[in-house]
């Protein structure tokens, strides 16, 4: 059996869907915290078990029966390892026979603000003893497309990100390599650095937007202080405004680029470009495709 652990979120419910095109449902265990908030994404029968990552007993009872699960990154930062480190060693108590853990880009030698929980993660499940898959994942398109109302409404996108690139993917392409992984024999105890096949600019993002849309969007670059003091203002927590500013920053040290071509490997397909990401998103907001 696989367990996906925070299967009632983005990631997670895409790496469910993806199992059930190829395994029974009863094969699939959903750990969630709230089990009765599961919503199964196909009606098939998905079983949800209570996964606390907060308490410990909640897991070991949880991964009962599971030969492989997919640890998907907590999201509080400041408490990822603690929670991590607790589902893997309820994992190994429990005789897992697989570990697949979400991890980020380059998470040994980055120097991005997510990535000391991410390393710590990945030194105590090579610790644990248990065979694993370390997905690094890179960044994410919808980081770019969630942000496209204020966009179109103001004919600009504002940002720190200068001349920085993105070699973003979709949720769907990383939920891809994961369900390779759990599904496919020799993938364990490797990593795979996880990143969209063609980076981008927030220029070049802002041109694409304004060519589909119909209408001017520019990118606005600014200063880190300038742009903080815009997240800010628009009620971001101070948390994740320092993570938003960081990872345009680094952007332009290349830390968010790559030419790892791990994650069209996996999927067997290229991947998501940021054209197509607009393309998809661009209805939602009341916007011609």
């Amino acid at each position: 059996m696989i367990a996906i652990t925070g299967a009632n979120g983005n990631l997670g419910k895409l790496v469910v869907k993806g199992l059930l095109e190829t395994l029974p449902a009863n094969q699939i265990v959903a750990a969630v915290r709230n089990p009765e908030k599961f919503g199964d994404p196909c009606n098939l029968g998905v079983e949800a078990r209570k996964a606390d990552y907060d308490r410990p007993k909640t897991l070991t009872e949880a991964f009962v029966g599971i030969d492989k699960l997919l640890l998907i990154s907590a999201v509080v930062p400041g408490e990822r390892f603690r929670q991590h480190k607790a589902v893997i060693d309820a994992a190994k108590h429990s005789d897992v026979k697989l570990l697949a853990y979400t991890s980020m880009l380059r998470a040994d030698t980055s120097t991005m603000l997510l990535a000391p929980e991410h390393k710590q993660t990945e030194e105590h499940l090579k610790e644990s003893g248990l065979t694993f898959v370390l997905l690094r994942n890179g960044w994410y398109l919808e980081n770019h497309t969630g942000a496209l109302a204020p966009a179109l409404t103001h004919g600009a996108i504002m940002g720190c990100a200068g001349r920085g690139r993105f070699a973003s993917a979709s949720r769907a392409d990383y939920a891809g390599a994961a369900v390779t992984v759990l599904t496919q024999p020799g993938h364990e105890n490797k990593t795979y650095e996880l990143a969209g096949d063609h980076s981008f600019s927030m220029y070049e993002f802002a041109e694409e937007l304004s060519k589909q849309a119909g209408r001017s969007v520019v990118y606005n670059n600014v200063t880190a202080a300038e742009y903080e003091a815009a997240l800010l203002s628009f009620g971001l927590p101070q948390m994740i405004v320092n993570v938003v500013i960081d990872a345009d920053l680094k952007s332009l040290k290349g830390e968010l680029d790559s030419s790892s071509r791990d994650l069209s490997k996996l999927i067997g397909r290229n991947t998501t470009t940021f054209s197509q990401a607009i393309k998809s998103a661009l209805p939602a907001f009341g916007q011609k495709e």
